[in-house]
């Protein structure tokens, strides 16, 4: 398992002994295989962090593959100019919103003023300062940017207490009547410091059995 910034193995090890019932659901759904995507810049990732949002995959990667084809030049995939200088009724005719064309537009314009890090530099902010930073972005707010630190980035220790699908998950996993509050999560999921990435993946894997 590469990409990482911790180790999966001591993670899963420490999640069994700290939580008797998620070590359960660890047995169940056997190794951890979470992979990361791949990320050429932040402005790419974010991108199609934006792109994707509210839609099914299928539907977000044919008008992401549309917005590529509008610069076929772009070897290594548009870049913050291109989406600056192409005009609105050009990227609304490849299937995006108004909103989520604004939102591009916006990321385009922090990203070439140097308002936000670098791939490299966003390495080296811890979770909160980073956070801080992507959420100024038009369009990304938290779950997207812990979407983007555990998926991207590789962070050990992100849970997404807004997100609905971990809290039907953690619900269900732990015989719960009614879904928890994102403080309650939170509060839950407090054992599982400094893994609670692992903790999310391996509960999310529950509504796929």
């Amino acid at each position: 398992m590469t990409g990482f910034g911790f180790d999966p193995r001591r993670a899963v090890a420490h999640l069994r002994k700290a939580d008797p019932a998620l070590a359960g659901v660890i047995g169940a759904v056997g190794p951890f295989v979470m992979q990361l995507k791949a990320s050429r810049s932040l402005f790419g990732a974010l991108a199609e962090a934006i792109v994707y949002q509210q839609l099914s995959n299928k539907a977000a990667a044919t008008i992401y593959g549309r917005i590529e084809a509008l610069y076929p030049r772009a070897k290594q995939g548009f870049t913050p100019a291109h989406i600056k200088r192409t005009a609105d009724d050009k990227l609304r005719g490849v299937g995006l919103s108004r909103a989520k064309v604004l939102a591009l537009r916006d990321l385009a314009d922090k990203v070439a003023t140097q308002r936000l890090p670098t791939l490299d530099e966003a390495h080296l902010l811890d979770d909160a300062k980073l956070i801080a930073r992507l959420i100024e972005v038009r369009g990304i707010g938290r779950w997207s940017a812990e979407m983007f630190l555990m998926f991207r980035l590789g962070r050990p220790d992100v849970l997404p207490v807004d997100d609905y699908s971990l809290r039907k998950a953690y619900a269900t996993a732990f015989r719960k009547r009614k879904l928890p509050s994102p403080e309650a999560l939170a509060k839950a999921g407090e054992k599982w410091r400094p893994f609670r990435t692992v903790a999310s993946w391996y509960l999310w894997q529950t509504l796929n059995t």
